[in-house]
């Protein structure tokens, strides 16, 4: 979060994954003046791992933060690229009162994958 890109919004946002076999990875979001062209921390993070690892990343679980202590769960085109890469995923974020702590499909309860 602290790496965060964020001069539009003020909502620094960062995620950090576990995949299956132990590695960690960290991403931000980064905005940009083209609003629709700005990047959410999890797909941030997800994108490194792949572009250091391949294509066979699986996620067992995924946090997500952000510097305004708010309800931030992932966006839906996140929760289907974390989908993509760890159908058995557990997400851990900020809800209302509490940390919350859900399945990718109570999140995302059609995901597909393609494979």
């Amino acid at each position: 979060m602290k790496n965060a890109h964020a001069p539009y919004s003020n909502f620094h946002v960062g995620a950090a994954f576990l995949t299956t076999k132990g590695e960690i990875f960290a991403g931000c979001n980064v905005e940009n003046a083209s609003y629709g062209l700005s990047n959410c921390a999890e797909r941030t993070a997800i994108f490194t791992a792949v572009a250091q690892l391949g294509p066979k990343v699986e996620i067992r679980a995924i946090a997500v933060v952000n510097n305004h202590g708010a309800p931030c769960s992932p966006c839906g085109a996140c929760r289907q690229v974390i989908y993509e890469f760890g159908p058995e995923a557990k997400i851990l974020f900020q809800g209302k009162k509490a940390w919350k702590k859900s399945h990718i499909t109570e999140l995302l309860p059609e995901g597909f994958r393609l494979q």
